[in-house]
């Protein structure tokens, strides 16, 4: 503690040594300290004036400063802001010009508006939110662009498919005005018809693209067309249809890359208006108008198709067009053949060929096929020919039945020079006759004639504009004509012949008719061979039958002549009423008889125009007839038991036929020929009446036999029946001598007639 103590006093001397040291320069420093805090006040004082006026001065300038600094920042912006909606104003300005262009329909420049604004203006712009929604728009808008054409392009169809019709109207339109043309041009066949007008349509096709562009703004559809006069230039169908649509739509779903999905579409509804349009309606058959409408539909449709094929590149090939025209034809064909089958009217068949020519040369003036139109029109012609021979069926009716089958009566030159100018008829005997005259033949001659004309004259107007050589079209003409003379006029002809009311006096106008009709056959041929101009020698040429059919309808009547002669005669006999038991005959011959030979008198003076051949054999069929039928009366069954006085009487009848005969009641038969006719009765009735049997019996079988045509077999059963008589009248006369030696004869006769006919038979 001491060591310590003494140390802090150490360190206390030496502070206080030091101390004193300075204590002098420390004096000295309070003292300077004391000076310079006077002056320290002095500047603070100073200072904080001139603080205070700095202070008051610059409070101006730092509002001013920042106002500046405001000032400043908000020039940036506005500048930051302006480079922003340089950027953006573009963008704003493609998107509200998209807007407008889908309102106004103009869809293909919104497209390439959309294309610009996606690529080139919002890839800049794309931070902004605006801008992203604007992004996620644009598929929905290339959508909306695509259904919205896509909608145009079905309207336009749809109009299309309604107004076919009117593009095919005015097309037809256009190719007969060609034909008239042409035919004024020039007589010879048209080659290749309605080139001119498809050329037209074709020399368009560049100029259509350009106007109906995409970027048309026209609607689409049909565009409202005055129907203009037949005289005035028929618009082409161009000029009917808007195709703007199909083309935007085309250039559309180009950009947006599904051109193959609208090129099947496309194909695929026109495929099914095809069907639609190849469907006929049910009534077609009615009326022209529902072919007519028909055909243009179909013609419209390929119209626009051929169009379209020409106008764009590959939304239709000629691939698909031939396709579509190879079922059109079949389905076409397959119902003109059904609904024309339907068809009974031959003025209706005509107008149909007609318009189906003109629907075949239309189409060909657009390049597509028409041969099998050609070939179906051969067979229509067929079903023409039929409707032709059916409607002249009934021409051919009412012109025989309506004819009085009398000679034509002609009072004066003028008539006679008017039927011979309706029929080639020369009779020099005839003219020099004074009038009032009679033609030998009735009306119904020159109207037949006349009508088979008018026949030959329908064939020729359904050949016209078939492409048909002179030789096939005479080829045609002559066996239609062939089929109304062997089919028709000898149906009607037969009917008539064999009606039952058709008296003698109407069969035998009949023949003389034919025969004439007959001879004007070669003035038909001559007449087929001027229209047509193919001479008769040729080698194909088919010859008319006529010859044959006339004749034909001659021997019917013929044939009628003699059974209806026949029929009289048979009516005449049923009034015979004989007494077959009379002891004596009368004095004259039967009244029956007598009436039916007055009626063959008059009969035959009316065959006076026949030709000789057929009145002989009409005599000599009725001769024979009658010879037949009286033998029969004499055998039949009935007739039990006969008296010689009743064959006496049967004898009288015989002999006033014989007379008949002899009288030659139709000039032409040489000696007794008529008489032959009732030879077999005449050698019967003699050998009875004679009572000739040993003759009979003797010269039996023997060319000179007396009588020859006598058949034991017929001997026999009159032999009978007058033993039976013979027997009942003299039943108590067997007791006579005389009696008893006939009735033995009777039988001895008998016995030998059984003896004959049994060896005749061995």
């Amino acid at each position: 503690m001491e060591k310590l103590e003494a140390r802090i006093r150490n360190h206390d001397r030496e502070i206080e040594k030091m101390c004193n040291f300075h204590y002098q320069g420390f004096v000295d420093s309070i003292t300077e300290l004391l000076k310079v805090r006077g002056e320290a006040q002095k500047l603070k004082h100073q200072v904080t004036d001139t603080n205070r006026k700095l202070q008051n001065e610059g409070k101006d300038l730092v509002v001013s400063m920042e106002e500046l600094k405001q000032c400043r920042l908000q020039q940036r912006n506005i500048s930051a802001t302006v480079d922003k909606l340089t950027l953006c104003l573009p963008v704003l300005e493609m998107y509200s010009k998209l807007r407008e262009q889908m309102k106004s329909k103009r869809h293909y420049p919104a497209l390439k508006t959309l294309e610009h604004l996606e690529h080139t203006y919002l890839p800049q712009v794309s931070h902004y939110r605006f801008c992203k929604i604007m992004v996620d728009n644009i598929p929905k808008l290339r959508e909306e662009i695509k259904d919205v054409s896509m909608s145009d392009l079905k309207d336009f169809l749809e109009s299309i498919r309604k107004h076919s019709d009117k593009i095919g109207e005015t097309a037809m339109k256009q190719a007969q005005q060609q034909r008239n043309l042409d035919n004024i041009v020039s007589q010879h066949p048209r080659i290749g018809g309605g080139k001119k007008y498809k050329k037209d349509i074709c020399a368009s096709s560049d100029p259509e693209v350009k106007n109906t562009s995409p970027m048309s703004e026209q609607d689409s559809g049909i565009l409202d067309v005055e129907d203009d006069d037949d005289d005035e230039e028929v618009p082409g169908a161009q000029d009917l249809v808007d195709f703007s649509p199909v083309y935007r739509c085309l250039h559309i779903y180009s950009v947006l890359g599904a051109r193959e999905t609208f090129e099947n579409y496309y194909r695929k509804q026109r495929r099914k208006q095809a069907r639609l349009v190849l469907q006929p309606p049910s009534n077609m058959h009615e009326t022209l108008d529902g072919y007519r409408k028909y055909f243009n539909q179909i013609v419209g449709f390929f119209v626009v198709e051929d169009h379209i094929l020409h106008t764009t590149q590959g939304l239709v090939n000629r691939a698909y067009i031939d396709e579509l025209w190879e079922m059109a034809l079949s389905k076409t064909i397959a119902a003109l053949r059904t609904h024309s089958s339907y068809c009974s009217d031959p003025n209706l068949v005509l107008d149909l060929k007609n318009l189906i020519v003109l629907f075949a040369d239309t189409l060909q003036g657009y390049g597509f096929p028409v041969n099998q139109l050609f070939d179906m029109l051969l067979e229509v012609r067929d079903q023409y020919s039929e409707t032709l021979l059916k409607k002249w069926s009934g021409v051919f009716r009412n012109i025989l039945d309506s004819d009085n089958y009398s000679p034509i009566p002609v009072a004066n030159e003028e008539l006679y020079k008017k039927i011979i100018g309706q029929f080639p008829f020369q009779d020099p005997e005839l003219e020099k006759q004074p009038f009032p005259k009679k033609f030998p033949f009735s009306e119904f001659v020159p109207k037949v004639y006349n009508q088979i004309k008018e026949f030959i004259y329908a064939c020729l107007k359904f050949s016209e504009d078939l492409h048909l050589s002179s030789t096939e079209v005479d080829d045609m003409i002559r066996k239609s004509t062939n089929l109304l003379l062997t089919r028709m006029l000898s149906n009607c002809l037969q009917n008539v012949i064999k009606r039952k009311n058709t008296g003698l006096t109407e069969l035998v106008q009949i023949i003389i008719n034919t025969t004439h009709l007959e001879k004007s056959c070669k003035f038909l041929e001559e007449f087929i061979t001027n229209i047509t101009n193919v001479l008769p020698e040729t080698v194909h040429t088919t010859k008319l039958y006529g010859t044959t059919t006339f004749k034909d309808a001659r021997h019917a009547a013929e044939e009628e002549i003699y059974t209806n002669l026949n029929q009289k005669i048979d009516q005449f006999l049923q009034l015979a009423d004989y007494d077959w038991m009379a002891a004596e005959a009368g004095s004259k011959a039967s009244d029956y008889l007598v009436d039916l030979i007055a009626f063959l008198r008059s009969t035959f003076a009316v065959f006076t125009h026949l030709p000789g051949k057929v009145a002989q054999t009409a005599c000599m069929s009725a001769c024979k007839h009658l010879s037949t039928s009286l033998m029969q009366l004499l055998l039949e069954a009935e007739v039990r038991q006969l008296t010689l006085g009743a064959l006496k009487q049967f004898n009288l009848d015989v002999e006033e036929c014989e007379q008949f005969a002899r009288s030659g009641p139709v000039p032409g038969f040489q000696g007794d020929t008529l008489q032959l006719a009732f030879i077999d009765l005449r050698q019967l009735l003699d050998l009875f009446i004679q009572w000739d049997w040993s003759t009979y019996l003797a010269d039996y079988g023997q060319p000179t036999c007396k009588y020859l045509r006598v058949n034991p077999t017929t001997a026999l059963i009159l032999l009978e029946k007058m033993k039976d008589a013979s027997r009942k009248n003299n039943v108590f006369a067997q007791f006579r001598k005389n009696e008893r030696d006939k009735q033995k004869l009777i039988d001895t006769v008998a016995k030998q007639l059984r003896s004959l006919i049994n060896s005749h038979h061995l």
